[in-house]
Formats: structure tokens, sequence, C-alpha cells
């Protein structure tokens, strides 16, 4: 059954794709940081034949939407969340808070898929830096995670006593008086740094429930 609802939704989302209007992808340049997404796509296929194509995601848009290029020429583009038939199976888009993070190609044939976001963007420079200083790395994620946590601990007491709050609430449940009582400004800089760490770790394209409560999307899956 679950199956079934699954490609139900699947095919909702493939009509919206439309089909592109065959201009060419642009190099991705150092102010695009503060424009555009792109990632880069491979597909190997069975005889080892390589595809490859581009994922482009506009910030500030309108509509939250995803363009797709085979090569350099765009071939198709929908709004998001994005379900586009590719080769021989569909590929998935998501976006959060963070922009793009989930992507999937899904087939029945045993074919390899991997992606990587363009070296010049911000995610393209943390994933280089992973590279090059995997120590240094690990210690920032380490650190973000437990940003994240902390924000967790501190933050949970309160909004559930918020929530007691409500008159309904107060009356039929009864209220809740938190052991942690922060001040706006703790509060705030709480906030700044949780917000910081959410991205960190969603710029490593990593797939957390901390990750996804903190910037309000789903994960990222290679």
């Amino acid at each position: 059954m679950f199956r079934f609802f699954r490609q139900q939704k699947r095919r909702r989302a493939i009509k919206k794709v439309k089909e592109g209007d065959g201009h060419t992808l642009k190099p991705y340049r150092l102010w695009h940081i503060f424009t555009h997404s792109l990632f880069h796509i491979t597909i190997t296929k069975e005889n080892n034949e390589q595809v490859n194509y581009a994922l482009k995601s506009r910030y500030f848009a309108d509509d939250s939407s995803v363009d797709l290029y085979r090569g350099t020429t765009h071939i198709a583009y929908s709004t998001l969340p994005a379900t586009i038939p590719l080769e021989n199976g569909i590929l998935e888009v998501k976006s959060g808070g963070s922009g793009i993070n989930k992507i999937r190609y899904l087939t029945d044939e045993a074919e390899a898929f991997s992606i990587y976001p363009d070296k010049r963007s911000v995610r393209g420079w943390r994933l280089g830096l992973h590279r090059r200083a995997p120590f240094v790395s690990t210690c920032l994620g380490l650190l973000a995670a437990a940003v994240l946590l902390t924000s967790l601990a501190l933050g949970l007491p309160q909004i559930v006593e918020q929530l007691t709050e409500i008159p309904w609430v107060a009356e039929h449940i009864g209220t809740f008086q938190s052991p942690i009582n922060l001040s706006i400004w703790l509060n705030v800089v709480i906030g700044v740094a949780t917000g910081f760490a959410a991205t960190e770790r969603a710029l490593m394209l990593q797939s957390h429930w901390l990750i996804d409560m903190e910037t309000g999307g789903g994960s990222f899956e290679e």
C-alpha cells in the first residue's frame, strides 16, 4: 500500500516537469554563491558509459525550483520537490532551509550514481576542506553536532513551558515549569550558533534529524 502511494506521489510530481528551453549553462563564478547553487551529477551505465548532468537552484526565487542540464544544455525544470524522468530511472530532488538537501537517482538497474557540488560554491569549498584537512573537518563536524545537541537540550524545555501556557493546554493537561530560563540575548546567541552549526552540517550534505529540525528540510542522500 505504501508503495502504491509513493508511486502516485511520484506520478503527480512528474507532471510538474516542464521541457527546457535549450539555453547553455554558464560556468559557476565566485559571485554566484549569492545567487544559486550548482550540483554536478554523473551516471555510469552498465556499459560504463558516463552521462553528466547539472542541477541549478536559484536563491530568493518566487517559487522554489530546479533546472536540469544534460552537459551544459537546459533540458528540464520543475518546482520543488521535483521528480524528473532521467535515463532509465528518475531523479528526486528536495530542498530545505539550506537549499537542495536531498538528491536520489532511482532505477531498477545496477547503475552507479555520484553527485558533487561545484568546486567554486560554498558547498564545494567545504567539501574541499574535508579532503585537504580531514582532521580539521572532523573537528568542525563534531563541534557543529555538539552545538545542535546543546541547543536542543536548552531549547526544548523552554518550548514545552510556552506551550503549556496556552489556556486550553494548561486547563486540560497542566503546566510545566522549565528548569532552564535563559535571557533573550542568550537565546539569540544560541539561535545564531545553532543556525551556523546546522548550515555547516548541511554544507557537508550530511543527513541527520537534528539538521532537519534546525533547517526545516529533509536529507541529502548520494
